[in-house]
């Protein structure tokens, strides 16, 4: 990319200032629209993301629950989600060490983490391949674009790789783990590898065809996702919601399946209930939040007001949020929602 070319993410930031950051762009329309931002959801944005920038480890990754590799991604994604980069804007230094840090971590096989450290590595891969193809977009080094293509592309291959005959993903690659996968580690590496897509970076078609396919099978005749092609069990909320937002990641708005999926998304996820017993509300939040902000302004501004509320006042003194596996997995998924219709990232568009 050459420095004169102006990019979608500049482009975004010259209107948002031409009218006082009070805009987003719809791509739907190709238009600039009005966004009706509470004040304090900036505050609580800006405290999150410093709380987050000021974090980082001096190796420049976050950690938690041990698993490095994960959330450094998604810390990053946090802080590019805000319109900052590589180069610009007040976390750029901070988003230029989380990819040092994920660079260094892609082992000549493609793997973007360490097998002997993490017992659940695609999750950190697959965050990676979502963060950094985010990044390529808007890397103008042509040396570090360049390292990021050739990262990226061994990335896509070891997925190919990794996945089961099932279609899915397990914890581990199909070749370690016996082809055991299940439902939320495959959506993490669907949603990457269509990072990946929109990047640039060649995907075979037959891998995602393949993982739209796994998704059909697991679904149960309530139009809920079981946890896995071998457990076809109850149905999941949580997996259920990331598959949605996986499917229309996909372009699959269409399908036979995506109906009652959603409306069995909408009966157990939009009222936001607290004594819901299937755990993992963030994670299931970050995908739910998703699937509703694609069914549009009049569908997502109620719901997102509720929502928001809810994240702003879960904020802790020092600008964190806490909960399952450690701070800053809870932090960067309440971060990622918070700006979710700022519009920055490609793979969140509408």
């Amino acid at each position: 990319m050459s420095r004169s070319e102006v990019t979608r993410r500049r482009a975004i930031q010259a209107m948002a200032a031409a009218v006082g950051g009070a805009c987003l762009w719809d791509r739907t329309s190709g238009t600039a629209a009005a966004a009706k931002r509470d004040p304090q959801w900036e505050e609580s944005i800006k405290k999150g993301l410093d709380w987050t920038a000021r974090t980082q480890s001096t190796l420049g990754h976050w950690t938690a629950g041990n698993y490095p590799t994960a959330m450094t991604a998604l810390a990053g994604t946090a802080l590019i989600c805000s319109g900052s980069t590589t180069t610009q804007g007040p976390y750029a230094k901070n988003i230029r060490r989380a990819v040092d840090y994920l660079t260094t971590k892609s082992r000549a096989n493609g793997l973007i983490g360490d097998p002997l450290t993490d017992n659940r590595y695609t999750y950190g891969h697959g965050f990676s391949m979502l963060f950094l193809s985010q990044v390529l977009g808007e890397e103008e080094d042509e040396e570090r674009r360049d390292e990021l293509i050739d990262v990226l592309n061994r990335a896509v291959d070891f997925s190919g790789k990794a996945q089961t005959k099932s279609g899915g993903w397990g914890y581990v690659s199909a070749k370690d783990g016996n082809d055991f996968d299940e439902g939320s580690t495959t959506i993490t590496q669907v949603q990457g590898l269509r990072g990946c897509r929109n990047a640039g970076i060649p995907v075979a078609a037959e891998v995602i065809e393949k993982a739209k396919e796994y998704i059909y099978i697991c679904k149960n005749p309530d139009g809920g996702i079981s946890y896995s092609s071998r457990n076809r069990g109850s149905s999941r909320p949580a997996i259920t919601a990331a598959a949605l937002a996986t499917l229309y990641n996909a372009g699959d708005y269409d399908s036979n399946h995506v109906p009652p999926m959603l409306e069995y998304s909408k009966k157990n996820l939009h009222n936001l209930s607290s004594a819901q017993s299937f755990g993992h509300w963030h994670y299931t939040y970050l995908y739910y939040s998703q699937v509703v902000y694609r069914q549009g302004a009049k569908e997502w501004e109620p719901y997102r007001d509720k929502l928001y509320k809810r994240i702003v006042g879960e904020q802790t003194a020092d600008g964190s949020w806490t909960g399952n596996i450690g701070p800053i997995y809870v932090t960067a998924c309440s971060l990622i929602m918070l700006q979710l219709d700022k519009a920055f990232l490609p793979i969140y568009q509408r």
